[in-house]
Parts: structure tokens; sequence; C-alpha cells
């Protein structure tokens, strides 16, 4: 398993992304929040092709932090099923990586 993931997930507006973002940095969970938006979402909800207009939150982490980041974001999500996936950090700027341990607690 990779030390770092990059967590995402979208939400509906750019204040909520400001949330997440504070709330993420302000508690260790990462060194790193990127907000990107709004971005035009389309997908399958109940049957019904949808379309959304929404903010995408990159989150870099440490891998182990991943259930409190999850819970995170599910407490903060305005949405029923949430989009939460994590990707491995395979490879990476060792400087960057560096800083990424120490700001999140190491």
């Amino acid at each position: 398993m990779s030390e770092f993931i990059q967590v995402l997930t979208a939400v509906d507006s750019e204040e909520k992304a400001r949330e997440l973002a504070e709330r993420v940095l302000v508690e260790r969970l990462a060194g790193c929040v990127q907000l990107l938006g709004p971005v035009e979402s389309h997908y399958w909800w109940k049957g019904r092709l949808e379309e959304a207009r929404e903010w995408l939150c990159l989150i870099k982490a440490r891998a182990a932090d991943y259930p409190k980041i999850e819970a995170r974001i599910k407490e903060l999500h305005p949405y029923e099923v949430p989009e939460i996936l994590a990707m491995p950090i395979a490879e990476g700027n060792p400087d960057y990586l560096a800083w990424l341990w120490r700001e999140t607690g190491g």
C-alpha cells in the first residue's frame, strides 16, 4: 500500500468545498486541498440521467488517515451518496512528500 493518497470528492457549492477543505486541514488530515470548479458532472441517479454544477476537492493525505477523511466527508457532505475515491500516490517529489508527512502529523 502506498503511504500517501489523493482523495477526491465533489460537492454542490464553493462554500461547501471551502468548509470541507478547512476542516480536513485544521484537523491535520490533509496537507493540501485543491478546489476546482465549477465543473459540470453528468451521471445516473435513481434511474435518471442528471447533471450538476459541482466543485471538485482533491485532498492530499496519508493513506492511514483515509477512514477519518471518509468519515469527515460523510459528516459534511450534502449528498445522500457522496463520491469519495482514494488513489494511491505511487511516486512523487521526495521534498513534497516529506512536507506532506510533516504537515499531517509526522
